[in-house]
């Protein structure tokens, strides 16, 4: 069995591809129950972002044609298109990879942290599953822990940079007046939560939230001094905001360039609007930046904002990433030890065997009287030793005659023996 990491992200593929292969957590239980369902997969668990799609598997080292076919025809994307855009990460290579995943080394944006709660929202949805094992199991509780550490002892999360906050940056840039302006957050999720913060920290004039559950939408306005108003209600507000953030869950856009065209008409003199889509799916119509004092920016356009003030996050990194070396090869000794385990309890086991044979033997010859107590202990000690050093005997023999000399040196570590001189 092999550990594998496949996958694609916003650096190797463009958010059109993307949004394609990403997987809402209503249809994440069917993936993994058809995933786990395929020959050669013994453990599977997805992890699907807005920057990323990832496999993690115990499985056959050659089934990574199996895996593209299979993402291939849930997504009915032809596995031509996903070849040259993913990644193979095996091994310690794919417990690095989950490691720095879960730490936000290969985030957008550096050492963000929302990655780690997504990480173990993947983990409970394969748990809940029943799709994770022994194995898998052992290396998410190990990444959740790492990722903790990695926190805990760099710089990493140390600066305030985030896609929401890069969001806002942008804005300010723009907005030089942020309290005479409105604006209109569409979803209720973590990033409109930590965009609504940065604002509201920042002296946003109104905020609108919009969300398809009104009552959440409620809570996160309530929070911030804002108004909240349905999914419905967008078109009436559109033309009050000159800045629209929207990060939602929806397959379909929630703007359209026809719900835009009146609002503008609306805004008449007003300053043009910036629009921020934060989701994959996107939830803004593209054609929407064709239109006249519109500007669109997409969660690609954020990573020139993202890269600005970084350096302190990249020195910090450095010392994550030695962290992650050194626990994942920490975390495949362990695995390597798994494998020596079986070995050395089936030793024991056979050992074991052997004595109870022997014993057996023993006990019956003295009940029948055939030999004394004396002999009976004799009978035992020399059977029991023979058939012990019987078979490394013979294979000790083998190699010798066979020139085998690494197998003799084993066989001197194991059993404490001294090399003789072949001359005396």
């Amino acid at each position: 069995m092999s550990l594998l990491a496949l996958g694609l992200n916003h650096t190797t593929a463009p958010v059109e591809l993307r949004e394609r292969v990403a997987f809402t957590p209503e249809r994440v239980p069917e993936a993994l129950k058809t995933l786990n369902g395929l020959p050669r997969i013994h453990e599977s668990a997805i992890l699907s972002t807005c920057n990323r799609t990832e496999i993690f598997c115990n499985a056959h080292e050659r089934c990574q044609e199996d895996i593209l076919e299979w993402l291939g025809d849930f997504h009915q994307i032809h596995t031509r298109e996903l070849k040259s855009f993913f990644y193979i990460h095996q091994e310690q290579e794919a417990v690095s990879h989950l490691l720095a995943v879960a730490s936000g080394l290969n985030s957008m944006v550096l050492g963000e942290p929302q990655i780690l709660g997504q990480v173990k929202q993947a983990y409970q949805l394969a748990k809940a599953e029943g799709t994770v094992g022994r194995l898998l199991n052992r290396l998410f509780q190990y990444t959740f822990k790492v990722a903790k550490q990695v926190r805990t002892d760099t710089a990493i999360g140390g600066s305030a940079v985030s896609v929401a906050f890069a969001a806002v940056r942008l804005a300010r840039q723009i907005f030089g007046d942020f309290p005479a302006q409105t604006a209109l957050l569409i979803g209720a999720g973590e990033t409109i939560e930590l965009t609504a913060r940065h604002l509201h920290e920042h002296g946003m004039g109104r905020m609108i939230v919009a969300n398809r559950t009104l009552e959440r939408a409620h809570t996160l306005a309530q929070e911030f001094g804002g108004y909240a108003i349905s999914l419905e209600e967008i078109p009436s507000h559109l033309a009050e905001a000159s800045l629209v953030i929207s990060s939602t869950a929806s397959k379909t856009p929630v703007l359209t360039r026809d719900m835009l065209i009146p609002a503008l008409q609306s805004r008449s003199q007003r300053s043009p609007m910036l629009m921020i889509d934060l989701a994959v799916p996107r939830d803004i119509d593209p054609s929407v930046d064709k239109l006249e004092d519109i500007y669109l920016y997409t969660v690609d356009h954020m990573q020139e904002i993202i890269d600005e003030g970084l350096q302190n996050r990249r020195e910090a990194a450095q010392q994550a990433e030695e962290i992650i070396a050194n626990q994942a090869a920490a975390f495949m000794r362990w695995v390597q030890a798994q494998t020596y385990t079986r070995d050395i309890q089936q030793f024991r086991q056979m050992a074991h065997d052997i004595q109870k044979t022997e014993l057996d033997q023993a006990l019956a010859m003295l009940q029948r009287g055939t030999l004394s107590p004396e002999q009976a202990l004799q009978h035992l000690a020399h059977n029991l030793t023979n058939k012990l050093i019987h078979t490394p005997t013979i294979q000790m023999k083998q190699a010798a005659q066979e020139g085998r000399e690494d197998t003799l040196d084993a066989a001197r570590e194991l059993f404490n023996l001294r090399k003789h001189d072949p001359s005396q």
